[in-house]
């Protein structure tokens, strides 16, 4: 009676959030609720990743605004739209000269970016890396992971880089020269309807590069595969997810469209925004939704992979047929670096106020110490009829069980019985 009421004090003022149910209970059960408590939870590492991210752009950026005051100086300089015969010297045709001044401005702008992508995968790379790491709710520790994102993930960040670059100019230089074209050329109506479907084409070849490049970012730090495998699964999700591509991708870039609003204002808030966590936002959204993804089609046909990392079911199962989620498997995983408990793996009887050691008095007779041990030997036999009624619950059953499966898997290991796990491979590999 006095333990029950020792415990009932203690629960009050210890609260709930004592108990092992309760914790288990806040952790994020959906893609939505994990996005948020990472993001709040981590707002620190955010920025710090955002960051370290933000300074392997820095090259990139300077060539975009580079670019930028390129063509709002050649705006300046020559009299486009002026009126040529006050204040300005007599220009024999200034028709087409400033598409072809874009042409060049942006090519060379173009081979920055080319260059400065060498330099931007590093930050991707070290940037994908950690925040699929938090996606997954594995500790982190942000310098030591963002160097070993970047020694696992630079070559596939390179590749998705690079594509999207030389996509990108392809696409913009076919429609600066449709747009030259149109302007300095005498036309006629079915090759100015070409040029217009030419630039259609281009922009959606933009949209469809930037969508797969998203993708290759995300299958390239959770799978291993070849470059043009990667390639074309990234085609393969874009289409079979267009609806959430186009909407998460939306979501994923929205502190970057700030920068089109126009007006200082947006400007000045779309500068903060990047400094301190749009690139990691950016990350943190779309590798949220990517698993999401990967845990509905693909997962679950891959032998081995983990389903639902970093969500908890209430129930204690997995929402698929791959096994616990990822929470789970944390939790388990805690459990079993510590290793059996006694105290934890069979039951044990609460104090019994009825079963007592005899108490010896200060001058014994055998007789006394007879009591003693029979007393101790009550107990005892007590305590094993209890473990043996209660050995079957549910709670001791399912401890013991993990243990004993790593125990089996170790003894098997040890014999060479147990076969060595490919790499997964996805849907072409």
């Amino acid at each position: 009676m006095a333990q029950q009421k020792k415990g009932f004090i203690t629960r009050l003022l210890e609260g709930k959030e004592k108990s092992e149910e309760y914790a288990r209970s806040t952790l994020p059960t959906n893609r939505w609720q994990l996005f948020w408590d990472v993001f709040k939870g981590n707002f620190g590492k955010i920025v710090k990743i955002n960051l370290l991210t933000l300074l392997f752009f820095v090259p990139l950026i300077v060539v975009i605004v580079f670019s930028i005051m390129m063509d709002n100086s050649n705006a300046v300089i020559y009299p486009f739209g002026a009126n040529l015969g006050v204040g300005y010297p007599a220009a024999p045709d200034l028709q087409g000269v400033s598409e072809w001044l874009v042409l060049q401005n942006e090519f060379v702008m173009f081979v920055g970016l080319v260059l400065s992508s060498f330099i931007a995968a590093v930050g991707l790379a070290g940037g994908m890396y950690v925040i699929r790491n938090m996606v997954w709710t594995e500790g982190i520790f942000v310098a030591n992971d963002f160097w070993r994102g970047v020694k696992l993930n630079y070559k596939n960040a390179l590749q998705a880089a690079l594509f999207f670059t030389l996509i990108f100019a392809l696409s913009k230089t076919m429609i600066n020269f449709a747009d030259f074209t149109l302007a300095v050329g005498d036309v006629g109506k079915w090759q100015r309807i070409w040029m217009k479907i030419s630039k259609t084409v281009s922009y959606v070849f933009i949209a469809l590069a930037a969508a797969m490049t998203l993708w290759m970012v995300a299958l390239g730090v959770n799978y291993k595969m070849k470059f043009f495998t990667l390639l074309r699964n990234a085609f393969l999700m874009v289409i079979g997810t267009l609806p959430q591509t186009v909407f998460f991708g939306l979501l994923a870039v929205l502190p970057f469209l700030l920068f089109f609003l126009g007006g200082t204002l947006f400007l000045l808030i779309a500068i903060l925004i990047v400094f301190l966590f749009a690139f990691s936002y950016l990350l943190l959204v779309w590798l949220d939704f990517a698993q999401w993804v990967f845990d509905k089609y693909i997962n679950p046909k891959i032998e081995g992979a983990k389903v639902g990392r970093g969500i908890f079911n209430k129930d204690g199962t997995s929402s698929t047929q791959a096994g616990d989620s990822g929470a789970e498997q944390e939790y388990k995983r805690v459990i079993l670096s510590y290793g059996r408990s006694r105290l934890v793996a069979r039951p044990i009887k609460p104090i019994d106020d009825g079963m007592q050691v005899y108490e010896l008095p200060e001058s014994f007779t055998r007789e006394d110490l007879a009591k003693l041990r029979a007393s101790k030997q009550n107990i005892a036999e007590d305590t094993e009829q209890y473990a043996e009624e209660h050995k079957h619950d549910l709670r001791y059953v399912e401890y013991n069980k993990q243990f004993d499966e790593r125990e089996r898997a170790i003894q098997d290991d040890d014999k060479g019985k147990k076969k060595k796990r490919r790499p997964p491979k996805l849907l072409g590999q």
